[in-house]
């Protein structure tokens, strides 16, 4: 089914900061602020933002405040955007504490963040049937100037960054595919399946695959366990993005080789998105073409109306 493209953002739009995830650092989040404030945005931030979960240290805040900010952003009429000041872990456990009916009738906006978001990604673009972007966390170590202004671009000039291509893009597989752009951070898809409304790619889908801080036999488990569960059966070409903290690229790149390359599908290595410097804003949901041999991946349309 084709996905709905929010508004794109101009100057004086209001924008909605959330931490469904992991704790934020109070100086990051007041620096990232600073950046979408200097866009001419209008920023609102989360009551919940800063809390902390009494006993998960890892979480921001508990279950029902985090879902409770998501949900009054995205059901606030002025919103445009609701942004995520931070990855981590903890994105799963709003899910079922949202109202997606009410979500629904609040009309399309857009929805960013990367990592631990992966899940949000999925559940708006299936319940919502939105397009979304897989895009820097502003109140995150890695939101420097090339991701910011990349994020910048594709919210206020979607057209202008149409076609993608990373500092280091090597192709993997040769080929040229067409389909929509699905996928996000390996951990969050592995850990959704079995999830009655979290579906494989749709027939022809490009699958776009990153993580961090995951040893490479894990990245094997979860490449093994996605391909015995039929994961890639529709895709028609792969991306893969960043891969920090997992050991070194070489063995990453034997891992993927020896897993997807049997395939035979166009692929592609570190695309530029994830968990990297000058992170690349990737919209999910889009029409979009893989050029593995170019190593670029192009959009069709402009990710934001």
């Amino acid at each position: 089914m084709r996905r709905a493209h929010p508004p794109r953002l101009r100057r004086g739009s209001t924008v909605a900061v959330v931490a469904p995830s992991g704790p934020v650092d109070p100086v990051l989040l007041a620096e990232g602020i600073a950046v979408l404030e200097s866009w001419d945005l209008t920023v609102q931030v989360g009551d919940h933002v800063l809390d902390r979960h009494p006993k998960l240290p890892y979480l921001a805040g508990s279950d029902y405040h985090r879902a409770a900010d998501f949900q009054r952003a995205w059901c606030d009429p002025q919103v445009e955007a609701v942004i995520c000041a931070r990855g981590g872990y903890g994105g799963q456990r709003v899910l079922d504490l949202l109202d997606w009916s009410e979500l629904a009738q609040a009309g399309p906006k857009i929805f960013a963040g990367s990592s631990d978001a992966t899940c949000l990604h999925d559940a708006i673009g299936t319940r919502l049937g939105l397009v979304t972007l897989f895009s820097p966390m502003i109140a995150g170590r890695l939101f420097d100037a090339d991701a910011r202004r990349h994020l910048q671009d594709t919210l206020f000039y979607p057209e202008s960054v149409k076609r993608l291509i990373g500092p280091s893009t090597a192709t993997a597989g040769h080929g040229v595919a067409r389909g929509i752009t699905v996928g996000g951070n390996l951990s969050l898809i592995t850990a959704g399946l079995g999830v009655a409304d979290h579906h494989p790619p749709p027939d022809g889908a490009i699958l776009l695959l990153e993580d961090v801080n995951e040893a490479p036999y894990r990245i094997d488990r979860m490449l093994t366990q996605l391909l015995r569960a039929g994961w890639f059966t529709g895709v028609s070409g792969i991306a893969l993005g960043s891969w920090v903290g997992c050991g070194e690229l070489a063995e990453i790149y034997t891992v993927t080789e020896d897993l997807l390359g049997g395939l035979g599908l166009p692929m592609v290595w570190e695309l530029g998105f994830g968990h990297c410097p000058g992170q690349l804003t990737i919209p999910l949901g889009v029409d979009a073409i893989l050029d593995a041999d170019d190593g670029t991946l192009t959009m069709t349309e402009a990710a934001l109306s």
